[in-house]
C-alpha cells in the first residue's frame, strides 16, 4: 500500500512564520517562513516516507458556509504582510522540489482535502493529514491518519489518540464540535457545554439526533433547557462543521507520485534566500536532491 502526505499548507506556513522571527535573503526580503516551511516538510517525509504528497493551499471561504453564518471565520486578523509577501516563493519551491501544490479559488482547504483523503482510500492508499486544524479529526479511519505539528511525539494519530483527545470516536467529532463549537473559526456552541459533557452526552446517546430525540432524559434542568435552546444552532453547526468531501476532484495518484526535484532550480532559490546549508545539502543528499516526498 501506498502513502499519501497532504500538507495543509497555511497551517505549516504560519507555524513557520511564527516559529522563526527573524531571517533574510541578502537582499533584505524576509525568508523565515520559507526556511520554517522547507525544514518542516523536510522532517515529515524522513519520518513518513510518503510515496505521494500534495500540499494544499485555502482559495477562501466556502459560500454556502458564509450564507449558514456570516459570522463564520470573521474574527480571524488579516495574514500578516511579512508571510504574505513569503506564501509565492514557498510555491516556487514546491515546483523545484517536485512538489504538487494546489489552491483553487472559494476552495476551502479542509473540504480539499478531505475529498482527496476519500478517493485515496477508494483506490488503495493510505493517507496521512499534516495539520494541527481539529476538523480533521472526523477524518480518521484505519486508511486516514493525522500528523499534528503541536504533538512533541509525532505518532501518526489513529482513532485511539482521537478518542483519548476529545473523549468520543472520530465518526461522532462532527457532532461534538456542534456541541461545544469552535472559537477559530468562530462558532458558537451550547453555552455551558465544553469538551468534557460534549463527551459524555455523545457516549450516552451516540449522536446529536439521538440527544435531541431523548433530550428529556437529561436530567439537569439547565443543561436540558440550554440544549433545547440552541437546537437550530447545532444542527447548523453540524453543516458548517462537516467537511465536504462530495467536491470534484480530479485524483490522479501518478500525478502525486514521489519525483526528484530540479537541483539547479533548488540551488538557484536557496542561494537567493541565503540559505547555505540547504544549498549544500543538495550535493550531499544526491542523487534523490529536493524530494521531500520519497525516494
Amino acid at each position: 500500500m501506498g502513502r499519501l502526505l497532504i500538507v495543509d499548507g497555511h497551517a505549516y506556513a504560519y507555524r513557520a512564520f511564527h516559529a522563526i522571527r527573524q531571517l533574510s535573503a541578502p537582499d533584505g526580503r524576509p525568508t523565515n517562513a520559507i526556511f520554517g516551511f522547507v525544514k518542516m516538510l523536510g522532517k515529515l517525509r524522513a519520518a513518513l516516507q510518503p510515496t505521494h504528497g500534495i500540499v494544499v493551499w485555502d482559495g477562501g471561504l466556502n459560500a454556502e458556509r458564509l450564507a449558514a453564518l456570516p459570522a463564520y471565520k470573521a474574527q480571524r486578523p488579516p495574514m500578516p504582510a511579512g508571510l504574505a509577501a513569503q506564501l509565492d516563493e514557498m510555491v516556487c519551491y514546491l515546483q523545484a522540489a517536485g512538489i504538487v501544490s494546489y489552491c483553487q479559488e472559494g476552495v476551502e482547504a479542509d473540504d480539499y482535502i478531505a475529498c482527496l483523503a476519500r478517493q485515496a482510500t477508494a483506490q488503495g492508499l493510505e493517507t496521512v493529514i499534516a495539520s494541527s486544524d481539529k476538523d480533521f479529526l472526523q477524518l480518521v479511519s484505519p486508511t486516514v491518519g493525522l500528523v499534528n505539528p503541536n504533538d512533541k511525539t509525532a505518532v501518526v494519530w489513529t482513532a485511539a489518540q482521537v478518542r483519548e483527545k476529545t473523549g468520543v470516536a472520530p465518526e461522532q467529532i462532527v457532532d461534538w464540535l456542534s456541541l461545544i463549537g469552535d472559537s477559530v473559526d468562530n462558532i458558537p456552541g451550547v453555552p455551558g457545554v465544553g469538551p468534557k459533557t460534549a463527551a459524555e452526552l455523545l457516549n450516552r446517546f451516540g449522536s446529536v439526533g439521538g440527544l435531541y430525540q431523548r433530550l428529556e432524559e437529561i436530567g439537569s434542568e439547565r443543561l436540558r433547557a440550554a440544549l433545547g435552546g440552541a437546537a437550530d444552532d447545532v444542527r447548523r453547526n453540524q453543516r458548517l462543521v462537516r467537511l465536504r468531501d462530495d467536491l470534484p476532484c480530479a485524483f490522479s495518484p501518478a500525478e502525486l507520485a514521489a519525483r526528484p526535484g530540479d537541483a539547479g532550480r533548488l540551488r538557484e532559490l536557496f542561494q537567493g534566500w541565503g540559505f547555505r546549508s540547504l544549498a549544500a545539502g543538495l550535493d550531499a543528499a544526491a542523487p534523490r536532491q529536493g524530494s521531500l516526498f520519497g525516494e
